[in-house]
């Protein structure tokens, strides 16, 4: 069976990214920098041979989704199953909302706790099994082909951490910048990395922030 090549994309600034403010499953729209991003996106993938995108259904990714779309002709489908972690009721506070507030939630995901799950949110290990099924699921349809993921962040990460092997509940060492280019390799073994972070097509330094 021939591989699937995947472009990872998680999607354009917004203003809560900015914030540090946590956005998990809130519809929270791109800004005026995260809409710039879709667009140099675009620009940098209008050449790539696509068989089909598919995004989260919250409209940050699906805005840098459709950019793209609109440069390669390729087909855009939403996927609710690419959306990002769900932190339930932590989802509109801040970093330092919540240490003041939750001390012990925020230790427990400092630490990376992988059955840590906000009051109404989804642990790490339930995020790393949606998202492990998610993946496998798309790239099967496409053998030999190359499709385009736009999700989050913590969807991003998952997406190394398999490709490299790194445990859920590892520190992250590696970026996650809205907007950059990352290249990973599907066969139904499973994912390998082939490049990450690639921001050459954007002119100035992108933000990387772990809130969605």
């Amino acid at each position: 069976m021939n591989a699937t090549r995947i472009i990872a994309v998680r999607h354009g600034e917004t203003a809560w990214n900015v914030d540090t403010r946590i956005q998990g499953h809130l519809d929270i729209p791109l800004n005026d920098t995260g809409l710039w991003q879709a667009r140099q996106l675009a620009r940098a993938l209008a050449d790539e041979p696509l068989a089909a995108i598919y995004t989260s259904d919250l409209q940050r990714a699906q805005a840098t989704a459709q950019a793209v779309a609109d440069a390669t002709g390729a087909p855009l489908t939403p996927e609710t199953a690419l959306r990002e972690r769900s932190f339930g009721a932590l989802q509109g506070r801040t970093f330092a909302e919540i240490e003041t507030a939750l001390p012990e939630q925020a230790l427990r995901w400092r630490k990376r706790d992988p059955h840590f799950a906000p009051e109404g949110g989804e642990s790490l290990t339930a995020l790393r099994e949606r998202i492990n099924a998610t993946v496998h699921r798309l790239a099967a349809r496409h053998p030999g082909e190359q499709v385009v993921l736009v999700a989050h962040g913590g969807v991003l990460d998952v997406l190394y951490r398999l490709a490299t092997g790194q445990e859920i509940q590892a520190p992250r060492t590696w970026q996650l910048a809205n907007a950059a280019i990352n290249r990973l390799l599907w066969t139904p073994q499973g994912l390998s990395l082939v490049g990450w972070a690639d921001t050459q097509h954007l002119d100035h330094a992108a933000r990387d922030e772990a809130t969605a």
